[in-house]
C-alpha cells in the first residue's frame, strides 16, 4: 500500500526559504543589486533629494502646500509603484530561473517584467488597499490579508492568472501555512529595520549627502531580499514541492522534471 504522505506538500520551512534566497542573491549578485539600484535605490535617492529641497524651500518661505506639490507628490507615488512592480517582477523571474538551474539573464528578466507590469501594479494596489483598510480597522485583518496574498505577485509573474486569479491562487497556496509565513515576514521586516538603523547611524557620521547615498544603497539591498524571498516562498508553497527532490550541483539548485514550473 502506497503512503499518501508522498502526495502532501513539504512543510514550509523558514530557514530553507532564507537559505535559498541568500543563495540566489549570492549567485546573481550583479543582476539582483543592479536591478534594485536602478528601480529602487536611484529613485529613492532622487526622492530624498526632492524632499530635502522641498523642506529647504518651506524654510525659505515657499508655500507649504500648493497644487504643484500635490501633483508632483501623486506622480512620484505612481512612478514608485510602477518601478517597484517592475523590480518585483524582474527579480521573481530571476529567482525562479535560478531555482530551475538556469542562469538568469537581465534582458529576459526585464522582458518578463514589462510584459506583466500592469497586472502586477493592479495586485500591488489592491493588496495595499486591502491591507491598509484591514490595519485601520483592527490591525489583525490587515496582517491576515497580507499573508493571504503574500505570493500573488510571484504567481502572476510565473502563472499569468491575472489580478484576481493570482490573488485567489495565493489564498489557496498559503492556506495552512500562514503562521510560518507570519514568522517569516516578521524576521524579514525586523532584519530590514535593523539594517537601516545600523547603516543610518554610520551615515550620520559622514554627513547628510552620505546619508542619502547610504539610504539608497540600503533600499536596494532590502528591496532585493524582500522580493527574492517571497518568490522562494511561492516555490516552497507549491503543491508539487513535496514531490520534488532537491539537489545541489556546482552551486546551483536543480529540480526534478516534476517540479518544472510552467512559464508563459
Amino acid at each position: 500500500m502506497v503512503s499518501t504522505a508522498l502526495d502532501r506538500p513539504d512543510k514550509f520551512r523558514i530557514g530553507r526559504v532564507f537559505g535559498d534566497s541568500f543563495d540566489i542573491v549570492g549567485r546573481n549578485i550583479g543582476l539582483c543589486l543592479g536591478l534594485s539600484l536602478l528601480f529602487s535605490g536611484v529613485p529613492e535617492l532622487v526622492r530624498e533629494l526632492w524632499l530635502w529641497k522641498s523642506v529647504a524651500g518651506v524654510v525659505a518661505g515657499a508655500p507649504q502646500f500648493s497644487a504643484q506639490r500635490v501633483i508632483l507628490g501623486v506622480a512620484a507615488w505612481l512612478i514608485s509603484i510602477v518601478l517597484g512592480s517592475i523590480l518585483q517582477a524582474a527579480l521573481v523571474r530571476a529567482a525562479i530561473e535560478d531555482l530551475q538551474g538556469k542562469r538568469p539573464a537581465i534582458g529576459d528578466c526585464l522582458k518578463t517584467a514589462f510584459s506583466v507590469v500592469l497586472p502586477v501594479v493592479g495586485i500591488a494596489l489592491l493588496i495595499g488597499l486591502g491591507v491598509g483598510l484591514g490595519c485601520v480597522l483592527l490591525v489583525v485583518p490587515g496582517i491576515m490579508l497580507l499573508l493571504r496574498w503574500s505570493v500573488a505577485i510571484p504567481i502572476q509573474v510565473q502563472e499569468r492568472l491575472g489580478v484576481f486569479g493570482s490573488m485567489a491562487r495565493s489564498r489557496d497556496l498559503t492556506k495552512g501555512c500562514r503562521w510560518p509565513l507570519l514568522g517569516f515576514w516578521l524576521i524579514l521586516i525586523i532584519a530590514a529595520i535593523a539594517i537601516r538603523l545600523v547603516l543610518s547611524k554610520v551615515a550620520v557620521v559622514f554627513g547628510l549627502p552620505a546619508a542619502f547615498v547610504v539610504n539608497a544603497l540600503v533600499t536596494a539591498v532590502v528591496s532585493t531580499i524582500t522580493t527574492v524571498a517571497p518568490a522562494v516562498s511561492y516555490v516552497e508553497l507549491r503543491p508539487d514541492q513535496g514531490r520534488h527532490q532537491r539537489r545541489r550541483t556546482g552551486g546551483n539548485l536543480f529540480m526534478t522534471k516534476e517540479f518544472a514550473l510552467t512559464a508563459s
